[in-house]
């Protein structure tokens, strides 16, 4: 009597838990912009707020596989470290983004697999992703050091111009024609190659800063990224940095900066950054977002130390070798704050604090593939995973009844039963449902009913040799239960394996398979027996529909 007492309540538990965590699924939900998550409209304070999980394929979205450059990192434990660096970084980056339920996995040595699940801005998170987020603050060269620079570039382009083919198509009419190249007499004209002043005539010069127009900007950045051109402007003793470009005009000529390479102060001694909006007492800025920098007591003492050392000279604040601003130094700046100021949308700033809050990676990490899923077509995979489980459902419950008759709508019963737990249970460890998930789903379908088929033999064996029907159900039952466990045992360490090494969908299919499992003998075995004593035994019938 006790031992039904305890199943009773067994039950009562297991299915008061199953309505609990599937009431989700059918309460009303609203939808959050800020968050890009739904939440549910609680029929009581109590209620559960948890919500069943969709993963990529089933959402849409983004993954990402990033690889984590560890050329330059030669002992293991700093390498691994590196790696687990790198997924901190970017977990704060992603969390700050505001994506919902993102999955950020390690694969290998090297690999970080970023999936995120209902994201719609591609570019932006991708963007924000891979940053190295360097901040520097270096000094922009005067202007007589800037037209020097120019002067020595030309001088050096002239003698290694056979380097840079790609320049040849500056090799035109236009470009012999140009004052620069002109000369007193036609003679000397025919002497003079068109290479002589290449970089006077990529740029436009100005007070400590230069232009590049929009026709150029190609080319400029060419040889920006080259090699041989880079050094050479380090021998020189500085280098060359674009500014910001103009999203809003993309058109707009491209300011470039001569700086000194050796930054004046960087973001390792950053303590926090924030979006703010100007007031309307600032006339530069009223009502423009910008970017505030906070430093900590070091970073304060040696910006107070540039800013007093160096009055009416251009400061450029430069992230990842772009210049965001390069505002001249009014006067000695105390308390360690500064201002990222620019064209820049909310948006913009809110990034650009992220990246800098979020910190900068360990290693260079690049972006080796990148596969995007859009609503559509998770729509579309939620559509096709749940037509194959009711034609699973389906199929199984027409067997089980024609072959087991009235005993086999107890295990249809006991199948319902199962399936609400595994959905409640994937709500409850708030684990992501995904195509394959829905595969071990399916699978643990037949598995529930496999257990059913073995208890029923047994019945019908006990019955054949004469046994009433109460006996033969309880002989059914218990000499079933070995053999269902033992089975269910060598399922269960597959799929424990499965999840302890496997990534992603792999282990998306371990849990569905470990629930359905642990669902399905709890069904078969206390769920089944009960309806059975219920209906059948307390009733001492003299026949059974099996």
């Amino acid at each position: 009597m006790r031992r039904n007492t305890l199943r009773t309540v067994a039950i009562v538990v297991f299915l008061l838990v199953t309505f609990f965590y599937l009431s989700p699924l059918v309460l009303p939900k609203t939808y959050d912009k800020t968050t890009n998550t739904e939440k549910i409209k609680k029929p009581f304070t109590f209620w559960t707020e948890k919500l069943l999980k969709l993963g990529l394929d089933l959402r849409g979205g983004m993954e990402i596989n990033l690889y984590v450059d560890l050329s330059e990192i030669h002992t293991e434990t700093e390498r691994k470290d590196a790696v687990k660096a790198a997924v901190e970084v970017i977990q704060n980056r992603i969390d700050q983004f505001g994506v919902a339920e993102p999955s950020i996995q390690t694969v290998g040595e090297d690999k970080i697999v970023v999936q995120l699940p209902g994201l719609r801005d591609f570019s932006r998170a991708k963007d924000l992703i891979g940053k190295t987020a360097l901040l520097e603050f270096k000094l922009v060269a005067t202007a007589d050091e800037t037209q020097r620079v120019i002067e020595q570039l030309d001088l050096w382009l002239s003698q290694n111009y056979q380097n840079y083919p790609f320049l040849n198509v500056l090799n035109d009419a236009d470009f012999k024609d140009d004052e620069i190249l002109k000369t007193d007499t036609e003679e000397e004209t025919d002497k003079i190659e068109w290479h002589q002043e290449i970089m006077s005539y990529l740029v436009n010069s100005g007070v400590q800063s230069m232009t590049v127009s929009h026709e150029n900007k190609t080319l400029l950045r060419q040889l920006l990224k080259d090699e041989a051109f880079k050094n050479a402007l380090v021998e020189r003793g500085f280098q060359i940095l674009p500014n910001k470009e103009n999203l809003i005009n993309p058109k707009a000529d491209l300011e470039l900066y001569v700086l000194y390479p050796t930054a004046s102060l960087t973001g390792s001694y950053l303590t926090n950054a924030e979006t703010r909006m100007g007031g309307q007492g600032d006339f530069m800025n009223a009502n423009k977002p910008y970017v505030s920098l906070k430093f900590n007591r070091e970073g304060s003492r040696m910006f107070e130390r540039v800013t007093a050392q160096n009055l009416k000279r251009r400061l450029a604040i430069v992230l990842d070798d772009v210049v965001y601003v390069a505002p001249v130094i009014q006067d000695r700046i105390r308390g360690g704050e500064a201002q990222i100021t620019g064209s820049f949308t909310l948006e913009e700033c809110n990034d650009l604090v992220i990246v800098l809050k979020a910190g900068n990676l360990p290693a260079p990490v690049e972006i080796g593939e990148e596969r995007i899923v859009g609503p559509s077509l998770g729509s579309d995979s939620i559509k096709q995973g749940a037509k194959a489980v009711v034609i699973a459902v389906v199929l199984v419950m027409i067997f089980m009844v024609i072959y087991y008759k009235l005993s086999g709508i107890i295990s249809v019963i006991a199948l319902f039963l199962k399936i609400g737990f595994i959905f409640a249970a994937l709500t409850y460890f708030e684990a992501t449902l995904t195509l394959p998930g829905i595969a071990g789903i399916i699978l643990t379908i037949g598995m529930a009913v496999d257990a059913n088929v073995l208890i029923f033999e047994r019945i019908k064996e006990e019955l054949k040799v004469g046994k009433t029907v109460r006996n033969s159900i309880d002989a059914g039952f218990s000499r079933a239960i070995i053999t269902i466990v033992d089975a269910n045992i060598t399922t269960l360490i597959t799929a424990a394996v499965l999840y302890q090494f496997g990534s992603g969908s792999v282990r998306g299919f371990a849990v569905t398979l470990t629930i359905g499992i642990l669902a399905s003998m709890f069904t078969a075995i206390l769920v089944s027996r009960a309806i059975f004593d219920t209906f059948v035994s307390n009733k001492n019938r003299d026949t059974l529909s099996i």
